[in-house]
């Protein structure tokens, strides 16, 4: 039995991410009493039903403290259980409920919606902690479609790494364990016979691979995050991320993103994902 936990900040895309998993065979159920979660899915199971999605949030904050609890025990008996965390900055997520004019659920005449926003990621920081995040500020619903099909295809026998370039000027990921800065290399961007190639083609691959301060950044970062993969392992981590930005995201932290991806896979047994925010972005506008 397959048992998807989805959560995160009010906005932040539940909603569509639950709808992909329904596209995708699963039993979707949304804002369940939390205090029903350990009783509904050994009923899911007699029934028969393989896969199920089930939607978390603040909505009922009262009880979100003992969900913790309850996951582990459920855990105990489901082996194949995930936690999805869906988050996104203060900034997006109070223009969506501008854009929408929605209330936010934790809002009343006491509060902003920003309080309300802080509020309630107090109130998930457990849970958290405790999932796969995945920051969509500036992700559309096919880009979000394609990481949570990602994230329900991998495998949890094993801590799953991700590695993704981004561009610091469309904001930093705030779903990484780990950023690194790479805006201090050469940057193909102000060569006019490449700039408009991407670090996975040959023409970046080139220039950047004769720049000895790119392939010291790349060993550099390489050493430093895989040396630490055993202790995140051991510590019960499903998916550890590192983040790689340049200044558009479309050259230098694709390239070494790229780089340091094919080192893991030679050296480790980890489940490697690549993800390139900046061009996943793209492709789907």
């Amino acid at each position: 039995m397959k048992i998807i936990v989805i959560s995160g900040l009010s906005g932040a895309g539940k909603s569509t991410a639950l709808k992909i998993l329904e596209d995708a065979g699963y039993y979707c159920v949304d804002n369940i009493p939390l205090s029903l979660v350990e009783q509904v899915i050994p009923i899911y199971h007699e029934h028969h039903y393989d896969k199920i999605a089930i939607g978390v949030d603040a909505r009922t904050s009262h009880l979100i403290g003992h969900l913790p609890k309850a996951l582990k025990q459920i855990q105990s008996q489901y082996i194949d259980i995930k936690l999805l965390y869906l988050d996104a900055t203060n900034e997006c997520l109070i223009n969506r409920f501008s854009e929408t004019r929605r209330k936010h659920p934790l809002s009343n005449e006491k509060y902003t919606i920003e309080e309300s926003i802080e509020y309630e990621r107090e109130l998930l920081a457990n849970l958290r902690l405790l999932s796969h995040p995945i920051d969509t500020s500036h992700l559309s619903a096919n880009a979000l479609r394609s990481m949570v099909k990602q994230f329900v295809g991998a495998s949890f026998n094993q801590m799953n790494i991700i590695i993704q370039s981004f561009g610091f000027k469309y904001g930093q990921p705030i779903d990484s364990d780990f950023v690194f800065d790479v805006r201090c290399l050469p940057n193909p961007h102000y060569n006019k016979e490449i700039k408009e190639f991407n670090g996975t083609q040959q023409p970046i691959i080139d220039f950047l691979s004769k720049e000895p301060k790119v392939i010291k950044m790349r060993d550099d970062i390489y050493k430093m995050v895989s040396g630490w993969f055993e202790e995140f392992s051991h510590d019960n981590r499903n998916y550890l991320t590192i983040g790689i930005g340049c200044t558009g995201g479309k050259h230098r932290s694709v390239f070494l993103t790229e780089q340091i991806a094919q080192l893991i896979k030679e050296s480790f047994d980890y489940n490697v994902i690549i993800r390139h925010r900046q061009m996943l972005i793209k492709e789907y506008t």
